[in-house]
């Protein structure tokens, strides 16, 4: 298990004892399904197409970069032996710079800090605060305490179908209905499934 998710599942581990132990104080607790909320969210999915396009039109300009190097490479061997050696340094050093342009362009277009993580950013944050504020509603309005995400961000052990808000999100953002996602069956749960935790 990574780090993040213990440490996730440390809190929600956290939730369900003091909302098992303090009788006067019951927790509500739901959860969502966010991978399926993108997948049915109209601006998601166009973003989501733009950020594919984007990568697809990078990788293009790499791959370029990178069957150039390779011809300059073949030609080279095929050449090696027969050039005196000032040339060859020349040629190795050319090939050496191509290399490193072609490195440093994959670590500006797909590093940390590279164009497709602000781009992510920009395109994605509008769509994220936009279901962030209809989580919220929810949340309110059915006065729940805490709302986990399933998709990925905490470790669920067991699901009960009654307590997916996902659907109630979706229909924040008028998305039409859906049949809810498979769940794990409750036999493989260590967890109280009465708790409400998922």
């Amino acid at each position: 298990m990574k780090t993040r998710d213990l440490k996730l599942w440390s809190l929600v581990s956290a939730c369900i004892l003091l909302s098992s132990t303090v009788g006067f104080a019951q927790q509500k607790i739901g959860w969502i399904d966010t991978q399926e909320i993108m997948k049915k969210l109209p601006e998601a999915v166009e973003a989501q197409s733009k950020l594919d396009a984007l990568v697809g039109q990078w990788q293009t300009e790499i791959n370029k970069m990178q069957s150039d190097l390779q011809q300059e490479s073949d030609d080279y061997q095929r050449r090696r032996l027969i050039l005196p050696e000032q040339a060859r340094i020349q040629e190795e050093q050319k090939l050496s710079d191509m290399q490193k342009k072609i490195m440093d362009l994959r670590n500006q277009r797909f590093g940390p800090n590279g164009d497709l993580a602000q781009q992510q950013n920009t395109i994605m944050r509008p769509v994220q605060e936009k279901v962030l504020q209809a989580i919220q509603d929810v949340a309110k309005e059915g006065d729940y305490d805490y709302i986990f995400d399933k998709s990925g961000q905490v470790l669920l052990m067991y699901s009960n179908p009654k307590y997916d808000l996902t659907q109630q999100v979706l229909d924040k953002l008028k998305i039409p209905s859906a049949t809810t996602p498979g769940t794990i069956p409750p036999s493989t749960s260590p967890q109280n499934p009465g708790q409400g935790i998922h």
